[in-house]
């Protein structure tokens, strides 16, 4: 299928983004600030942030904002005064694309380390699950609204090896299930993105012998990304889709 939206299908809209540091985080941060919309840039590396930041502010788009954040660390008093700082500061939000994770050491399931565990479950799906109960109030306000959860193909299909990093993400297409359904009666859109294998350090991790350069960028990718924040994504609720279809 083909994702096309106008050009400035964003304009006005306020998105959070997280994991904006590098990776598809960035490159989305930065498509849907050339499509109109203000980006909140949250990431835990200060560094990363300010430099997708340059970029956005170079192209002349809209002014982005940076909350540095660990999600590894972060509680839910966190989000909410998160939220607070956004609703003060724009007075709105439109978009959360979710999509900050943690992929661990892939290993045997009887060697999957308790720590390591927990470190994936907290960032993959907790901190979701606490952001996304803080952000919502704000995005009840939007006329049109969106979350984008990020999975994984371990995250439709378990695969030996891959351990706490797919539990996380079939937990992820859970919660965006329920919060799709719950949700759609209101002005709210909640789907998720799976979005193969990409040229990103996550997947060099995972596939350290692949030759990256026979994957697609994270540019590559980016009009399903740009669908589901638009208003022309605006009948797709609840589903899962693949950004590198079979």
């Amino acid at each position: 299928m083909e994702y096309a939206v106008s050009s400035d299908a964003l304009k006005g809209k306020v998105i959070l983004v997280t994991g904006a540091g590098d990776g598809i985080g960035k490159q989305a941060a930065i498509s849907y600030a050339q499509h109109g919309a203000t980006v909140i840039l949250l990431g835990r590396t200060v560094k990363k942030l300010e430099a997708t930041y340059d970029e956005i502010e170079a192209a002349g788009y809209p002014q982005p904002a940076i909350i540095p954040l660990d999600m590894k660390g972060a509680t839910k008093q966190n989000y909410i005064d998160m939220v607070d700082t956004i609703e003060s500061q724009f007075g709105r939000l439109d978009g959360v694309l979710h999509n900050a994770g943690l992929l661990g050491v892939l290993s045997p399931f009887d060697q999957i380390g308790e720590d390591t565990y927990d470190d994936i479950m907290q960032v993959n799906v907790k901190a979701q699950f606490l952001m996304t109960q803080a952000v919502l109030p704000l995005l009840h306000k939007s006329e049109d609204a969106r979350i984008v959860f990020t999975s994984s193909t371990v995250g439709h299909s378990g695969r030996a090896y891959w351990g706490t990093y797919a539990m996380s993400k079939f937990a992820t297409e859970g919660m965006m299930q329920i919060l799709a359904d719950e949700l759609s009666d209101t002005t709210i859109r909640v789907n998720a993105i799976n979005p193969g294998g990409t040229r990103t350090s996550m997947r060099a991790k995972a596939y350290p012998a692949e030759d990256a350069e026979l994957l697609k960028t994270p540019l590559d990718i980016m009009p399903l990304y740009l669908y589901l924040m638009a208003p022309e994504g605006k009948a797709v609720n609840g589903q899962c889709i693949d950004a590198q279809p079979k």
